[in-house]
């Protein structure tokens, strides 16, 4: 018998449903990011905003003037935490790179613009402050993952004055959810993100204008369901070749472990990740 759409949708965009015990990978992430922690100089849960998920680590760059590499989690916009994403930062920090992991609070208890608006301000304090901790604020970009890819491209669209929406210029979004209309029809999502169609439209990267002088390179894990192939594909369609230099499928990857494939130094997506970081 045929899947209902509903049921369709939540094949589509349950990711965990491609973990056999999703709960050990994110223990082992947690661990690994402990060990991070307790081995790299670091600095944990600087405010830039009032309420409880305006925080963010800083792990300073080896030298001074380095450019900046700011991670934004996925989850959803209603789950996940900064801190299990700390493994990744000796493989970012290897680039010459300045690391700053970023929180933001939750949907429900928020709305989606609320947590763009988050972010925007988060990268703010970053560009002020980031000096203190051997960063450029000049040479920022982001790197997000599932729904901080899009936050990343949200912030690189087009603000009401033709900048970006931050003061960044480049961006890797790996796996990224960039179609939001179809995000509001996902069943298990529905009750979270309590996302009408004007604002699904709004906060859609592909119903809105890359900046000018922006770039984003967008990856997808080759393993990873049919639509998240297709809001990977639909970035570039919209954004363009000059905007989206790259869009590409990263052989192999599922939804999770292509977070794994960034950390390895020697992977083609860590090179993609020092281009991006490096801006070249």
């Amino acid at each position: 018998m045929a899947l209902s759409r509903d049921h369709w949708l939540d094949a589509q965009y349950n990711a965990l449903r491609s973990l056999p015990e999703p709960g050990l990978l994110f223990a082992a992430w947690a661990q690994r990011s402990d060990e991070v922690r307790r081995s790299h100089l670091c600095h944990l849960d600087l405010r830039y905003g009032p309420s409880p998920g305006q925080h963010l680590d800083v792990f300073p760059a080896r030298e001074a003037d380095a450019p900046v590499a700011v991670f934004i989690h996925g989850g959803f916009w209603r789950g996940s935490d900064k801190s299990p994403h700390a493994f990744l930062v000796p493989a970012l920090v290897a680039t010459g790179a300045a690391v700053v992991l970023l929180n933001y609070d939750l949907c429900p208890q928020v709305r989606i613009e609320d947590i763009v608006a988050q972010v925007r301000r988060g990268v703010a304090w970053v560009a002020q402050n980031i000096r203190h901790f051997g960063g450029d604020p000049q040479r920022i970009s982001l790197v997000g993952h599932s729904a901080g890819a899009h936050l990343a491209a949200m912030l690189l669209s087009e603000g009401e004055d033709g900048a970006p929406a931050a003061p960044v210029r480049h961006a890797l979004c790996i796996s990224g959810l960039f179609d939001l209309e179809i995000i509001r029809q996902v069943p298990f999502l529905k009750g979270d993100l309590r996302l009408g169609e004007d604002a699904a439209r709004r906060l859609s990267p592909i119903r809105r204008q890359p900046a000018p002088g922006v770039q984003v390179h967008a990856v997808v894990g080759g393993e990873e369901s049919a639509e998240f192939l297709r809001q990977t594909t639909l970035l570039r369609a919209h954004w363009g070749t000059d905007r989206t230099p790259v869009c590409e499928p990263v052989p192999g990857c599922r939804h999770f472990d292509i977070l794994e494939t960034l950390a390895l130094p020697h992977s083609a997506l860590h090179a993609l990740a020092a281009r991006v970081i490096h801006g070249t």
